[in-house]
């Protein structure tokens, strides 16, 4: 099955948007979701793919006694160390990618008419073009992502804005964007913007799909 024979949509924001909760709302329409978070979080976990290279990489003090990444040491190893986060990366990225390829190919096999493919940095890879056919962001003021990450996680204001400079920002999200969701606090509204690209990306996977079939 190739990459081609299924409508992708790459879903982004940046943190504290609210991707997961707009995920939700499409999955609960029938969008087959292939979140790359997810994937991470099993590749990372005990037994995971990408614990023995990250261990040969980086050594014991970034594993987990349990033999997971231990995720507060390699936050603080990456954000202070440029060439470590490079170095994850390429430990992590190739091996995300091809578990999603295979999950996309599984919603093409499954005959959904398009698939959401959940990509955090989607825009900071600058490889969007290549990897879906359309580009949603999730939006909502910085002030409102800084708020929610603080209450979710207890993280304080300047280790919320650090992870937020290094991530992509607002204005470059928008302008990759095909499709924008506000996420900014109207769930009703948050609801009716769902579903209405529900049925746009559903109509758009059907005529994909016929063309690449002729």
């Amino acid at each position: 099955m190739t990459k081609a024979a299924i409508f992708r949509v790459g879903l982004t924001g940046g943190i504290g948007s609210g991707k997961s909760t707009v995920a939700e709302r499409f999955q609960a329409l029938g969008a087959p979701l292939v979140d790359t978070d997810v994937i991470a979080h099993r590749l990372t976990a005990p037994g995971g793919a990408a614990m023995g290279p990250i261990r040969h990489q980086f050594g014991d003090e970034m594993v987990a006694a349990d033999g997971s990444l231990d995720r507060a040491a390699m936050r603080g190893r990456v954000f202070s160390q440029p060439a470590a986060r490079q170095s994850l990366e390429a430990i992590l990225h190739p091996m995300i990618r091809a578990v999603a390829d295979d999950e996309v190919a599984g919603a093409a096999r499954a005959g959904a008419a398009y698939v959401l493919l959940a990509i955090p940095l989607l825009v900071e890879t600058g490889h969007h073009g290549s990897r879906v056919e359309r580009v949603l962001v999730v939006d909502c003021p910085e002030a409102v992502q800084i708020a929610r990450v603080m209450k979710r996680s207890g993280l304080g204001r300047e280790q919320v804005e650090a992870v937020m400079r290094a991530q992509a920002s607002r204005e470059e999200r928008l302008r990759a964007a095909d499709d924008v969701i506000d996420n900014g606090g109207d769930e009703s509204r948050l609801d009716e913007q769902v579903e209405r690209l529900h049925r746009t990306y559903a109509t758009l996977g059907r005529a994909f799909a016929s063309s690449a079939a002729g």
